[in-house]
């Protein structure tokens, strides 16, 4: 599926081709502490389906919290909306798209949710409990 995105401001626009099949929920801590809030949705897409439109995004190294890994973290340096994370080397690195930023998130229902020994325990499943994974 061809998406396109952007962040708040504008200032980052991009395109992609997804599998809708692979949208998920991430309930890892260092999700909710960079979204704000309880989870993110991501769409993730291969770095060679993923295309800049305009703008280049700002990027951080973080080490997961919960993996160790380290893990790039790419946001828009004017209004701070994240883009996406990947990894920190690789061919053809996987980018984990935020839904957020998508113009057709309505129609990306995610199909798994990981790291649920961090979901929130007051968070309501979302749909279908059996999509919840560890």
């Amino acid at each position: 599926m061809k998406v396109d995105g952007s962040c708040h401001c504008g200032q980052i626009r991009f395109e992609a081709d997804i599998d809708p099949e692979r949208v998920r929920i991430c309930h890892c801590t260092d999700c909710q502490s960079l979204s704000e809030l309880a989870f993110r949705i991501v769409a993730p897409t291969s770095e060679a389906n993923f295309s800049l439109l305009a703008g280049i995004p700002k990027q951080y190294i973080k080490r997961s919290a919960q993996s160790g890994t380290p893990r790039v973290q790419a946001f828009c340096d004017e209004c701070g909306s994240s883009i996406y994370a990947t990894s920190v080397d690789g061919d053809d690195r996987t980018f984990g798209i935020r839904i957020g930023t998508l113009r057709q998130r309505e129609q990306l229902v995610p199909k798994r949710q990981f790291w649920c020994q961090s979901r929130l325990s007051w968070l309501p499943t979302a749909g279908n409990p059996s999509l919840l994974r560890s």
